[in-house]
C-alpha cells in the first residue's frame, strides 16, 4: 500500500511590497519572504518529506520582477531531492501567461507547474489532483471535477486547490459565498485522502482531510504569530492523515488591545503588553489598538513610551484612533496661561465638547488640541518641557 510524507504550504506572496511600513521594516519583511523557500526546503529535509505542495499565490502579483522569479526557482533547484508542486492562485492566476511562460523557460527538473485540471502522478500509487486558478475570479468551484476522476484502486488521492470553503452555510474561510466557493464536502465526495488548500493566510482545519496551511511568513496582523506549514503523512488510502503544524515564519505578528481610562498609568500599560524576551523584539511586529478615554498628558506619555521602545522592534505601532480625550482646564494651563495660544486652546476645547457640532468636527478639534498640547510639551529633543 502506498504512503507519502509532504509539506503543505500556500500564500507565499513573493514580491509583496509592504507599502504601509517604513523602509527598514519593508526591506526586512521582503528579505524574510524571499528566503522562505529555502527554509521550507530545510524543514522538508529535516522531516524526511520528499515533496512540497504550494496551494496557490506563490507570487503576490501576476507581474513579479525577474529577480523575484529567478531567485524563487534557484531556491527550489538548490534542493534537488525535493519535488515542488505548484498551482496558480487568485493573485498569480493562470491568466498571467507571461509570468508562467517565463517560469517554464527557466524551470528546474524538480519543479512542477500544474496549469491544467488533470491528474498527475506524484509518486508510485500517489495521484495529485490540482485545481489551478485559471483567472482571478473563476466563477465556479474548480475542485468539482475531482469527484468523477478515477485513479485506480488503493491509490492515494491528494487534492490541491486555492479558494474559500463554505462554513456553516453562510460565511466562508478564505473566500466568499459564491459559485466559486469550494465545497467543504469535496474530500469526501472526491474520495480524497487529503485536500491541501490555500487562500486563507492562517492555519484552518475544515475537517481532518481538508486543511488550510496558512502563509509560511505572515503579512498582516489578522493572523497572529509566526507563519507555519503543515507536515502531512498519508499511511494508506482511506486512512486519516497525520498532520503536524511546523513553525516557519521569521517574524511574529501580534495585535493587542489596550483599554485606557484617565486613571491608567501610561508606562505600565505599554510595558505590560511588550513580549517577555527583549532580545526577540527585533523579530516582532506589534499593533497596540487602544480604546477608552485619556487625558492629554496620558496620550502624550503613551506616544512617548512607544517611541522609546519602537526602535528595538521590527515594527511597533500605537493606534489611538478609537481613543477619546478628556480635556480639563488644567491641561490648558500646561499649554499656556495667557496670550494667543491660550485663546486657541480654549476655542479648540469648546469645539471638542460642543454637542451642536458634527462628530467629525468635534474629533478634529480634539485632535488639534492634542497636537497643540504635545507641541508645547516638547523641549525640542523629544522630551517634555520642564
Amino acid at each position: 500500500m502506498p504512503s507519502i510524507r509532504f509539506l503543505h504550504t500556500s500564500d507565499l506572496h513573493l514580491g509583496k511590497r509592504f507599502g504601509r511600513f517604513a523602509e527598514e521594516t519593508r526591506m526586512a519583511l521582503l528579505q524574510a519572504r524571499q528566503e522562505i523557500l529555502a527554509r521550507l526546503a530545510k524543514l522538508a529535509q529535516a522531516h524526511d518529506a520528499t515533496h512540497v505542495l504550494i496551494a496557490g499565490d506563490m507570487f503576490d502579483t501576476e507581474t513579479p520582477s525577474d529577480r523575484v522569479q529567478r531567485q524563487a526557482l534557484a531556491a527550489m533547484a538548490a534542493a534537488p531531492k525535493l519535488q515542488w508542486w505548484i498551482i496558480p492562485g487568485n493573485h498569480d492566476s493562470g491568466a498571467a501567461e507571461p509570468l508562467w511562460a517565463s517560469l517554464r523557460s527557466h524551470l528546474p527538473e524538480n519543479v512542477h507547474l500544474l496549469m491544467t485540471a488533470e491528474p498527475v502522478q506524484m509518486a508510485p500509487g500517489v495521484t495529485l489532483l490540482p485545481a489551478p486558478c485559471s483567472h482571478r475570479f473563476p466563477g465556479q468551484d474548480l475542485t468539482a471535477w475531482m469527484d468523477e476522476c478515477e485513479t485506480g484502486d488503493n491509490a492515494l488521492r491528494i487534492g490541491l486547490a486555492h479558494g474559500g470553503v463554505l462554513e456553516f452555510g453562510s460565511s466562508a474561510v478564505g473566500g466568499g459565498d459564491s459559485a466559486e466557493t469550494i465545497s467543504p464536502q469535496r474530500a469526501q465526495a472526491a474520495r480524497l485522502d487529503y485536500l491541501a488548500l490555500g487562500d486563507w493566510h492562517g492555519r484552518f482545519e475544515v475537517n481532518p482531510h481538508t486543511q488550510y496551511s496558512g502563509s509560511p511568513e505572515p503579512d498582516r496582523f489578522k493572523h497572529a504569530g509566526r507563519g507555519q506549514c503543515l507536515l502531512v503523512e498519508l499511511a494508506g488510502a482511506g486512512q486519516a492523515p497525520l498532520v503536524q503544524p511546523i513553525e516557519t515564519g521569521q517574524y511574529h505578528w501580534q495585535e493587542v488591545a489596550l483599554d485606557l481610562t484617565p486613571e491608567t498609568d501610561p508606562e505600565a500599560a505599554i510595558t505590560g503588553l511588550l513580549p517577555p524576551e527583549r532580545a526577540d523584539w527585533r523579530y516582532h511586529l506589534m499593533l497596540m489598538r487602544a480604546s477608552g478615554w485619556v487625558t492629554p498628558p496620558q496620550r502624550l506619555a503613551l506616544e512617548q513610551a512607544v517611541g522609546r521602545y519602537a526602535p528595538e522592534f521590527c515594527h511597533l505601532e500605537l493606534d489611538l484612533s478609537a481613543v477619546g480625550t478628556e480635556h480639563q482646564a488644567g491641561d490648558l494651563d500646561l499649554i499656556a496661561r495667557g496670550g494667543a495660544l491660550r485663546v486657541a486652546a480654549q476655542e479648540l476645547m469648546q469645539a471638542a465638547e460642543d454637542p451642536a457640532l458634527a462628530e467629525q468636527d468635534r474629533r478634529a478639534a480634539s485632535a488639534a488640541l492634542n497636537r497643540l498640547f504635545a507641541y508645547t510639551q516638547d523641549d525640542g529633543d523629544g522630551g517634555e518641557r520642564a
